[in-house]
């Protein structure tokens, strides 16, 4: 047999040896053990210990700490604000006038909450402003005092659409007065141009909110001049579906999240939107590229809508026509109805990294009190509060208040509280587009309308 064997075994006959030995041994002391317990003594003459049971705790897994689930960042949320025509007839004029010149904030003050509440307030200047050495003047050629303007930024607003059947009502000296005007005020404006660069630039308001940017463009355009020759092409944007829609998508190429655009268009004095609005309102929802459309012209209210399309295809809302926001309109010229006008507010919602929709719109009702010094009154909230106000009665406010009622629709809700500011005012500039924008020269698409507005 190898060695190994044999070592092996004799290893283990050795080991055997070694067991007996211990056995042995503790069974001695077990012995030793017992006899102690019997007497209670321990050999060195202490006491024996009571038995200890031992308790073995089952083995349990550590509970696992739960990830929280992260806090996602909050959307930015803005309010605009758009109103009816700035129409300053010669009645409009007076009152604002003082003992150095003109003040027009007063006649504005009784709705700067809903103006100034905003973080876009748009308006839409109707009319130009007259030239040095020209007199103010009225309807049929417009040139509204330049004080107007800055009186326009102290009650609130940020911006306004320019393109308008009167806006060549004083030519070129006219417009340009306009727009210098605009430019020492700090407001923005879209429609009209000095130049033919001015003309290819978009209009953006930039908002900085919940660290993030969120950038509006506006665009403007109307049917017509009211036949007053245009200084040159470019001087005043004429509506034309596919250059707007041209503008718009420049616009979103030079860092728009939203588009507005504003229509000056079709027929006076009417409540349902003519034919052409509907048509050029729904390309331009088609098109995906717009957001939001504002009517001006028709002096009256008129209705608000969700149309299909819109970006993402989720619709679009346009409200067709808001009627007047200060003028000498009333009954005694026109209709009951140019007394009153729509302030429309929309609510637009940006998620970071997601596109700014607009989320939802409303209305609130304003009228002039010709009365009372043409002061422009909130209308919806006093004909809940069943006040009168100014010159006019309980009655007459409800009354104008019915009339607006009839024609706004119930697409949309009526607000009776102004908008609370979700951050500071915004930037407001002009931005050259990328590249060209492709598409025919603007041309008068719509319809002839009247020329008293």
């Amino acid at each position: 047999m190898p060695r190994v064997s044999r070592h092996a075994r004799s290893e283990r006959r050795r080991g055997l040896s070694a067991i007996g030995v211990l056995v042995a041994l503790a069974l001695t002391a077990g012995a030793g053990v017992a006899a102690a317990a019997a007497t209670g003594l321990w050999p060195d003459g202490g006491t024996a210990a009571a038995p200890v049971t031992a308790t073995v705790s089952p083995s349990t897994s550590p509970t696992p700490t739960p990830t929280p689930t992260p806090t996602p960042p909050p959307d930015a949320v803005l309010t605009l604000v758009a109103a009816g025509d700035v129409l300053p007839h010669e009645g409009v004029v007076a009152d604002a006038r003082t003992a150095d010149g003109y003040d027009f904030t007063r006649e504005m003050a009784p709705v700067a909450d809903w103006i100034a509440g905003a973080d876009l307030a748009i308006c839409h200047m109707e009319v130009p402003v007259a030239p040095d050495g020209v007199k103010p003047s009225g309807y049929p050629l417009f040139g509204a005092p330049a004080a107007l303007v800055p009186d326009l930024k102290k009650v609130g607003w940020d911006g306004c659409s320019t393109a308008s059947n009167h806006s060549v009502d004083r030519g070129e000296a006219g417009l340009k007065a306009t727009l210098d005007a605009f430019d020492a005020a700090g407001l923005g404006h879209a429609g009209t141009a000095r130049t033919a660069a001015e003309a290819s630039d978009i209009q953006m308001y930039e908002f900085g909110r919940e660290g993030q940017t969120v950038t509006i463009a506006h665009i403007s355009a109307t049917y017509g001049t009211n036949g007053m020759p245009v200084p040159a092409d470019y001087s005043v944007n004429l509506i034309n579906t596919d250059r707007i829609i041209a503008d718009a998508k420049a616009a979103r190429a030079a860092g728009a999240d939203l588009v507005v655009v504003s229509i000056h268009c079709c027929v006076e004095y009417v409540s349902e939107p003519a034919a052409e609005q509907v048509a050029v309102a729904q390309a331009l929802a088609d098109s995906g590229e717009v957001d939001l459309v504002i009517g001006h012209h028709a002096h009256v209210p008129q209705p608000i809508a969700h149309l299909s399309g819109g970006p993402d295809g989720s619709g679009m809302w346009v409200a067709y026509g808001l009627g007047n926001f200060i003028s000498n309109q009333g009954a005694h010229c026109c209709t009951a109805r140019t007394d009153s006008g729509l302030i429309f507010e929309a609510t637009i919602r940006k998620p970071v990294g997601g596109p700014a929709r607009v989320e939802s719109v409303g209305w609130t009702a304003v009228t002039v009190d010709l009365a009372d010094g043409h002061k422009v009154e909130p209308l919806s909230a006093l004909a809940a509060a069943g006040k009168g106000v100014g010159s006019m009665s309980a009655a007459e406010v409800k009354a104008r208040h019915d009339r607006v009622v009839a024609v706004a629709g119930d697409a949309a809700p009526e607000l009776l509280t102004p908008p609370v500011p979700s951050g500071t005012g915004p930037v407001e500039e002009r931005v050259a587009p990328p590249a060209p924008t492709a598409g025919p020269s603007g041309t008068d698409t719509a319809s002839t309308a009247a020329t008293t507005g």
